[in-house]
């Protein structure tokens, strides 16, 4: 390697090479190899985990990618961090091999009988956790993610004669609520559908350590050519396996097996590895610090007229509405015996350096795809459990729900397609929601739109128009935006932010 490269770069030593298979891994998406590969990487060269990741690869057959490099792969790392810039380089060597389902299974299988063999890590996309019934186990491979573990499983129960120590722990990463109890139940659903032997489904439960589990890391995937161009003449060598990622990140496990925490030791190395009985805690931040001041704040950036998230961000009049969204109106209403305030504020900070990242492109528009069941999802328990807990209006929140009525008023129709206009700039409304909106935006005004969304419990659940002083509020910044340019309206929304709009 060339002695051009940063000094902040991570290079494996030989002896990484030599450690043994620990964990199988059901993907090579650039989420599984920037996040938990990381930390057992990191793990790998402190001396902690000691063990690699046998790769397995369903979506095409192709592999010759990692082979050419050895399972090796930069990871390059830039964002903020306390608001100062951050770059790091990873050279990641936790990969011992990457194996096609396709092609390889039969060797897949041999690793059930590995008595190193302790991990099972997966994201095969929020639809890789589904119930296949009609899948064929014994296949060489089963179709669905569930198949293929219970035939891993089956074949490690009977060659261990079912000893409970030849029990998996096994973590999904899938991006769904308890997706490790809803990956057993339809694990053990495909045993039962196959008629498997009792004492294996006892061994499957009782064994096996099934972790629900959050990730949380912006990992926008291969370097783009220029990038990778300017790279290999820094470092001195070429990598087409490179992946980009910011700084934060998270992996919250949820357990309260010992053996498990013994199993997982990669969590010492890293703070960002969490195991906990519970993680719900880490998903409500989450949920409703990042996701949620997304939501309020998608369609106020797009309709000022910001592309990316940065853009917004280094405009001070925007940063300041992002800031204020957050803690004066979205943590009051989290704080509870299990989330402190310290805790609340401190993720809210790590939300505006990931915001403010100028490495990550991330637009505004896409935020906006089922804009509708977002809010539903998202900001419904922020919005009502401030009325629960306060009597003033959130004003901030009033301006992104107006903000929301406003781009979701499609001015074209073309079959099922809906578009909205600003500025003279056409886009796509992407919102199961669309046909809804351009009904309710043909037959009413503006404020008597307000009013009808509002209290509509088919869209919320609720009737939002008896929550005091919202419905003024929300009708009052829609004509705002309708009249002024959004800076000048959320400028002074900043301004005057102890000054309630009166209903």
């Amino acid at each position: 390697m060339s002695g051009r490269l940063p000094g902040n770069f991570s290079i494996p030593g030989v002896g990484l090479f030599e450690l043994p298979e620990k964990v199988l891994q059901f993907g090579t998406g650039v989420l599984l190899r920037g996040l938990p590969d990381f930390y057992i990487d990191k793990a790998n060269k402190q001396n902690v985990f000691n063990g690699r990741i046998v790769v397995v690869k369903s979506t095409g057959a192709d592999v010759d990618e990692f082979a050419e490099q050895d399972g090796l792969y930069t990871q390059c790392i830039q964002g903020l961090v306390d608001g100062g810039a951050v770059e790091e380089y990873v050279l990641n060597a936790s990969i011992s091999k990457v194996l096609s389902a396709k092609s390889s299974w039969n060797e897949i299988m041999r690793y059930a009988e590995s008595a190193d063999m302790q991990i099972i890590i997966s994201n095969t996309t929020e639809v890789g956790i589904a119930l296949k019934k009609d899948d064929d186990i014994y296949a060489a491979p089963p179709e669905s993610f569930p198949g293929k573990l219970l035939a891993f499983l089956s074949h490690r129960y009977r060659h261990f004669n079912g000893s409970k120590e030849s029990g998996m722990v096994i973590i999904p990463t899938e991006l769904i609520v308890d997706n490790g109890t809803k990956l057993k139940h339809i694990v053990l659903e495909l045993a039962v559908i196959n008629k498997l032997d009792k004492k294996f489904i006892e061994w499957l439960t009782d064994a096996n350590d099934f972790c629900n589990s959050l990730v949380d890391r912006i990992v926008p995937g291969a370097l783009k050519k220029q990038v990778q161009k300017a790279f290999a003449e820094r470092a001195g060598y070429a990598d087409k396996l490179a992946i980009m990622s910011e700084p934060y990140s998270l992996w919250a496990i949820e357990t309260s097996s010992k053996r498990t925490t013994e199993i997982l030791s990669f969590y010492k190395v890293d703070q960002s590895v969490i195991i906990t009985p519970d993680i719900n805690k880490y998903r409500e931040l989450k949920l409703r610090l990042l996701n949620a001041t997304h939501t309020f704040s998608c369609g106020l950036a797009f309709l000022a007229g910001f592309d990316m998230v940065i853009q917004s961000m280094q405009e001070n009049f925007f940063n300041t509405f992002i800031k204020e969204l957050m803690m004066d109106e979205i943590v009051p209403c989290i704080i509870s015996p299990v989330i402190s305030i310290e805790e609340a504020r401190s993720f809210a900070n790590t939300v505006i350096d990931r915001f403010g990242n100028p490495y990550i492109e991330h637009k505004w528009l896409s935020i906006t795809m089922q804009y509708s069941a977002k809010i539903k999802m998202r900001t419904m328990r922020l919005l009502l459990e401030w009325y629960q807990r306060q009597y003033k209006i959130p004003v901030h929140m009033a301006a992104g729900f107006a903000a929301y009525i406003l781009f979701m008023k499609p001015v074209a129709k073309d079959g099922n397609n809906y578009y909205g206009t600003h500025h003279g700039i056409k886009y796509k409304i992407e919102d199961d929601k669309a046909a809804y909106f351009y009904d309710v935006w043909q037959q009413h005004p503006a404020d008597e739109v307000v009013e009808k969304v509002l209290a509509d419990k088919n869209l919320w659940d609720a009737d939002l128009t008896v929550l005091n002083g919202f419905m003024a509020t929300v009708q009052y910044f829609l004509n705002q935006f309708c009249r002024h340019e959004f800076k000048y309206v959320i400028t002074r929304l900043s301004q005057e932010n102890k000054i309630q709009y009166e209903a």
